[in-house]
Parts: C-alpha cells; structure tokens; sequence
C-alpha cells in the first residue's frame, strides 16, 4: 500500500474517477487502522511496564508485551497448576501418549487449551529459533541441537512448551528469569 498515493495521483494510468475513489478511501481507512493499532500496541506496552509479573516475564526469550499480557491473562496466578508440565499440558503443548505392553509411542502435541495463547507463544518459540544461531546461552544452544536431530517445528514446540513452564515458574513462585550461560 505505499505505492498506492502515487498510483492515486498518476493521470495517465488509466484509472476512473470512481475507482480513484474507492482506492483512495480504501487507503484512508488503512492508514487509520494502522494508527490504531500502532495506539494498541503502546497501551499493550504501558500495561506490561507497569505490571510487575508482565515485566519479569518480558525479560524471557519470546516474550515480548503482548505475549507477557496474554499468557498471564491465561495463567493468572498459576497456582491452578501443581507444576510447569500441568500449565503445558493445558495449554496442549504436550506430546498426546499411546503406551501398551511396555512400548511407549510419543505422538504430536495434543492442541488442547486456548488456540490463541499457544499460538502466540508457538509465535515466540520460532522467533527465539530464528535468533538462537547467533546466541551462546545454554537455552539457544539446546533448541539448535533439537532442531538439528528432530527438525524445526517440533524443536520450534518444544520450545514452547519449555517456555510456558519457564513462564509458569516465574508467575507462580515469583522468580525472575536467569539465563544459564553454556559450558
């Protein structure tokens, strides 16, 4: 849509004045929603400056303010969960479990819980993926090794199933993030 105002103002494109129009209310209401949501997205990063756990939370890899306010919408205090594993399994990050006769068959994660929570922190697992080959901390360099020996998407949800527990610990007990450095 950048080039749309000089499309707009060219004569010779052979465009109507009706369709001049249309576009160019169009463009109107695309740079209006554009400041909306820019209005959104302050008001979103006020809240998680302002919000104690929101903070703690943005100093993890793949939170970032909205991530931080949605996942502690959804968690609250965490104290529904016993554990990390009990909020990753709500949230459906879990791989589903077929076990007979001692065999135990891992199959893929179960996608239960809210759609949109997992899915933006899925959003900031890749995000972390995208960045941990430029990274030396101990976080980085496992989720590169699982994406070596597994593949992407699934280090990509292991990923975020570690880091909803991760997120779990810090707004349960109130802990603050520490990165481990690699040995």
């Amino acid at each position: 849509m950048v080039g749309l105002p000089r499309v707009l103002e060219a004569a010779d494109n052979g465009l109507t004045e009706v369709v001049r129009h249309i576009l160019s209310q169009t463009y109107i209401r695309y740079r209006a929603l554009l400041e909306e949501l820019a209005w959104y997205d302050q008001q979103l990063s006020q809240q998680a400056r302002e919000d104690e756990t929101c903070r703690r939370l943005c100093t993890m890899p793949g939170m970032g303010p909205i991530v931080a306010n949605v996942v502690q919408a959804w968690m609250g205090d965490g104290r529904q969960f016993r554990r990390g594993r009990d909020a990753s399994a709500a949230l459906g990050l879990v791989p589903r479990q077929y076990s007979t006769g001692g065999r135990e068959v891992l199959l893929g994660i179960t996608k239960r819980g809210n759609r949109y929570v997992r899915s933006q922190v899925v959003n900031g697992a890749q995000a972390v993926l995208r960045a941990a080959a430029n990274k030396d901390d101990a976080l980085s360099r496992w989720v590169i090794h699982l994406k070596a020996t597994r593949g992407h998407n699934k280090a990509v949800v292991a990923l975020a199933n570690k880091l909803v527990r991760i997120a779990w610990v810090i707004i349960a007990r109130g802990e603050t993030y520490q990165p481990r450095m690699a040995s």
